[in-house]
This record gives C-alpha cells, sequence and structure tokens, in this order.
C-alpha cells in the first residue's frame, strides 16, 4: 500500500502523522514544492516507510510521475489547486482524497468529473477534512435521530489568540481570503441561492469554552453536500467563525481588488493580489505554539421527531494547547487532518465501496464516529424540543 500526500502544510502533515502509524502502509510520500515542514515530521517520527519529494503540484507530468504506482493520493493543496492531482489520479488508476472538493458547485461540472472517476473505477473522496468531512457526519448522525430533517446547518468557532497579531490564520490564508472574497452559497427552500460575500452575519451561541462568537456565512462545501445526503432537507448553510476586525479588512480588501486572483502588472512583474495579501500573514505553521484558546463546530438538524419539532445539536471542542501537545499543531489544523486520515483509513480498511465521486455524507456514519475518540476528538449531542 502506497500514499503519496499532495501538499505539506498544517493539516497536511496532520494526516501524514496519522497515516503514517498505520501497519498496513508499505510507503507514504510526503511531497510538496517545498519540503522543509515535511523534512521536519520525517525527522521526528524517524519511519523508514516515510521519504519527502520536491514536487510541483500543480505540474500535471509532474504528478503523473509521482503517482503512477501509489495507491491512494491525499491532495491538501489549496483546494483550486486540487483539480490537476484529480484529474491525474484518474488517468493513472489511483484512488483520491482531498479536505475541500475542488470545484465551485456540484453541478454539472461535478458530474462529468465523477463520470471521469468512475469510468477511471477510481474512488475520490471529496472534502474530507473538518468542515467537510467531520461536520457532514455529523450532520448525518444527527438526521438519523429524527423521523424527518428539514435543515442542517454548521456553525464553526474559534477562539485563538496569538500575542503580537491582531491579523492571522491558522489554516491557508489563501484559501481563507478566497472564501470571504465571494459569494456565499446558501440552500433555501430546496434550491441553491448566493448572496454577497460576508453579508449574513449573526452571533451564535456556542457551547463552552467557546461561547458567543460572531459568524458569516459563505461559500462551503457542506450546503452542497447535506441536501444530496439528507434528502429532505428544505435548508443548509455553513457559517464560520471570523474575527470582526478579519472580517472587515477582508471586506476592504475585497473592494479594493486586492482579493483578486487575476494576474496583474507590477512594474513589469505579474503577480496576483490575493497572493501579495497571503504573503504578508504569518505562516500558520509558524503560530503552532504561540496560539492559545479553543476551536470547535456545532451541527444543528432540525425537523420532526414524534409529531413535534426537534433540534439535534452535534458538536466538539478542542483546545489549541491540546493540539499542540499531539501533533505540534493547532486546533482546527489537528481536526481537518485527522477527519482526512478517518477517510484514508476507511478506504483502506475497504469501508468505501462506491466509485466516482464519494462524498461524507456517503460513509458509514458509525465508523466513522467511532474512529474519532482514539485520535483525540470528543463530540457530544443534544436534543431539543421546539
Amino acid at each position: 500500500m502506497k500514499i503519496v500526500e499532495l501538499g505539506c502544510g498544517v493539516c497536511g502533515l496532520v494526516c501524514a502523522e496519522h497515516i503514517a502509524k498505520n501497519p498496513k502502509i508499505d510507503s507514504l510520500v510526503l511531497a510538496d514544492a517545498r519540503t522543509n515542514a515535511a523534512d521536519l515530521l520525517a525527522s521526528r517520527l524517524k519511519n523508514d516507510r516515510i521519504s519527502v519529494k520536491k514536487v510541483n503540484g500543480t505540474d500535471p507530468k509532474a504528478l503523473k510521475t509521482l503517482l503512477k504506482d501509489c495507491d491512494i493520493v491525499i491532495a491538501t493543496m489549496p483546494w483550486r489547486l486540487n483539480r490537476i492531482p484529480l484529474e491525474v489520479a484518474a488517468k493513472v488508476g489511483a484512488n483520491y482524497i482531498d479536505f475541500g472538493m475542488p470545484l465551485d458547485s456540484t453541478g454539472p461540472e461535478f458530474d462529468k468529473l465523477d463520470k471521469m472517476c468512475r469510468d477511471a473505477g477510481i474512488a475520490a473522496m471529496l472534502g474530507m477534512g473538518e468542515e467537510p468531512g467531520m461536520s457532514d457526519v455529523f450532520a448525518m448522525h444527527a438526521a438519523g435521530k429524527l423521523d424527518r430533517a428539514d435543515e442542517a446547518h454548521t456553525y464553526d468557532g474559534d477562539t485563538g489568540t496569538v500575542e503580537g497579531l491582531e491579523l492571522f490564520s491558522l489554516w491557508s490564508p489563501v484559501d481563507l481570503l478566497d472564501e470571504t472574497s465571494v459569494p456565499a452559497a446558501v440552500f433555501r427552500d430546496g434550491r441553491i441561492e448566493f448572496i454577497p460575500p460576508m453579508s449574513a452575519r449573526q452571533i451564535y451561541d456556542f457551547p463552552q469554552p467557546l461561547g458567543p462568537l460572531p459568524v458569516y456565512k459563505t461559500n462551503h462545501d457542506e450546503t452542497y453536500f447535506m441536501p444530496r445526503g439528507i434528502k429532505t432537507l428544505r435548508n443548509a448553510s455553513f457559517n464560520i467563525g471570523i474575527d470582526d476586525k478579519f472580517a472587515n479588512m477582508s471586506v476592504t480588501l475585497r473592494k479594493m481588488g486586492l482579493l483578486s486572483k487575476d494576474p496583474i502588472d507590477v512594474k513589469g512583474t505579474k503577480v496576483r493580489p490575493i497572493d501579495v495579501v497571503t504573503a504578508m500573514l504569518p505562516n500558520p505553521a509558524d503560530l503552532a505554539e504561540k496560539v492559545k484558546g479553543h476551536t470547535g463546530f456545532a451541527v444543528e438538524v432540525i425537523g420532526e421527531k414524534d409529531g413535534r419539532k426537534t433540534k439535534v445539536r452535534m458538536f466538539t471542542t478542542m483546545s489549541h494547547e491540546k493540539a499542540y501537545q499531539l501533533y505540534r499543531t493547532n486546533a482546527g489544523a489537528y481536526y481537518v487532518g485527522t477527519g482526512g486520515a478517518i477517510a484514508t483509513e476507511m478506504l483502506i480498511d475497504g469501508e468505501v465501496k462506491d466509485k466516482g465521486f464519494v462524498i461524507p455524507e456517503q460513509l458509514p456514519t458509525q465508523s466513522f464516529l467511532s474512529r474519532l475518540g482514539p485520535k483525540g476528538i470528543t463530540f457530544k449531542e443534544d436534543v431539543f424540543s421546539l
């Protein structure tokens, strides 16, 4: 069993550390255009099944060489870059896993690439991190407690602070700024609608130790995935906790055109404005030991049980300090990487039978949940009559 991990940021390295412990793995290749972090992990783990390769994950030719003999590729680069690994995986017949699908929606393009993967005989497991990933599995479990599920909403929260910093991201800065700069998808009355970016803010009362925090609706895979998995849904949304200072900064940058992905000429050099902005933010890997506070998420599914309107809420929290003790990372990265590792293990163990696109809602729910505890993740569920 040969696995290639493509992209070695904070989330990918958590996944890799879990996978490296699996006795069914013969080799694990950590591939990235910048190998410093991968080299450090390989040196720390001292596992002779791990190797590190310098590879440009957007180079189809290099990827074809890298993936030609592998069984599974785990693509953990910024989500828009994962399209090329997906297509190469289908060409070489390698199963594929990512933490966020490399598509904007589950429309015609989704169906086309789904067929590509089915024709190739591979499982392409999309959105297998935290949100999407764990959150979708929580939604499926909660929906199973009801006679009919009408609504499903995911709420992400974080109280992380870093001394001396006002603006930072604990995961891919380019993905976060991208997410805050595009219209937000909302599933209303049985169909997807789009609202202006960062236009829907609310205060959500998270379970302690998070408490009340501002959240914003954004374009996220759950909004597309949950209605596919829970057929009775009429409404669904994703709501991410973003500090108001960061949110206001993002709105201003977007209005100035500084979050554009279209290259502009700067004194003879072509650059993407969003790349300049993200280059000015600290590397999340450099903050792991410094961040204090907690992260977590709650999933609420509302529907009917025994003739009464009922809400099932599932939630989990973890301190950043605990995540650092576990894998020298922050809690959000630990959640994302652990979700990806569990999905990979389920594929290795033969629990994923489908070919083509596989979303988290298709995973055996109880098996997924049972694998969280041994990896240090606890969760709770509450049921409320409304």
